[in-house]
């Protein structure tokens, strides 16, 4: 995180070739949880922008019009469309060190990410809660899916959750970082984009408490992320299955203590 005691805008060039390259990977990283691959031409974009060589206006511009001359109709260049903006807007908003722990920095990131992604009704609901109530078949349950909240409910949650988080008085401890993280994404406040959105709020969640995020971890093992997500949050009682959090608490021991500790398997 970059601070200083007087009002400088941040610049790119401040930011070593190495974080640049770190923050590539986590955004790449972070989009495989939506199985949503790069194209060769962002990865040749990323290098340059690496390298100094162009600004993130000049790889924003490039990706326009590569995508502009695109097929639109095509579902597999609308994807790689999709991982390779939002990989770039991702990159953007780990580089800005601005933040404000609320409900509301949700949907600002979930703007900053999906803005003009969604070439269809989706789009009129970005950086907006949903109205409507969502089930998502998941493949690590077999085709079920988590019972997600209300959306009637969903600012009251939201706030409710925060407060206590916010009562932690500078301590935090894996477990109750692991329930707060599980509950914010159960409530999937988002129709499309939902857990990108909570990996991001997360990191610079962390990154304010003056965390050293292993980025590694994102990069390398989103879909376990999400995965263990979506096993913090699901039951079943018929077949004596509850809610089971040691896989989210594996992954922020390796993510904030020690990067060597080994993922429990799922």
């Amino acid at each position: 995180m970059y601070t200083k005691s007087s009002y400088t805008k941040l610049r790119e060039d401040r930011i070593s070739a190495k974080e640049k390259k770190n923050n590539w990977e986590v955004a790449i990283g972070l989009n495989e949880v939506d199985y949503l691959k790069p194209s060769n031409y962002l990865i040749d974009l990323m290098q340059d922008s690496i390298e100094g060589k162009k600004s993130y206006s000049d790889v924003e511009q490039a990706l326009y019009s590569y995508y502009k001359e695109a097929d639109p109709n095509n579902e597999s260049i609308q994807r790689s469309e999709e991982c390779d903006l939002v990989s770039l807007r991702i990159v953007k908003l780990l580089e800005d060190g601005s933040f404000k722990f609320s409900p509301v920095t949700l949907k600002t990131i979930h703007r900053a990410l999906f803005k003009d992604i969604f070439k269809n009704e989706l789009e009129n609901y970005i950086g907006q809660f949903r109205d409507y109530n969502i089930t998502k078949p998941e493949p690590i349950l077999g085709g079920d899916t988590v019972v997600y909240a209300n959306y009637s409910d969903l600012t009251d949650i939201l706030s409710y959750d925060f407060e206590e988080e916010s009562k932690r008085n500078g301590k935090i401890s894996i477990s109750r970082l692991a329930r707060f993280i599980s509950s914010i994404w159960q409530v999937h406040p988002f129709c499309e984009g939902n857990t990108r959105t909570t990996a991001v709020f997360v990191i610079k969640y962390l990154r304010t408490l003056g965390y050293e995020v292993n980025n590694d971890l994102f990069k390398e093992n989103s879909l376990y992320f999400r995965n263990a997500l979506v096993l913090s949050n699901y039951s079943d009682i018929n077949r004596n299955i509850r809610p089971d959090f040691k896989y989210l608490e594996s992954f922020l021991e390796k993510l904030l203590i020690d990067s060597k500790i080994e993922l429990e398997k799922i």
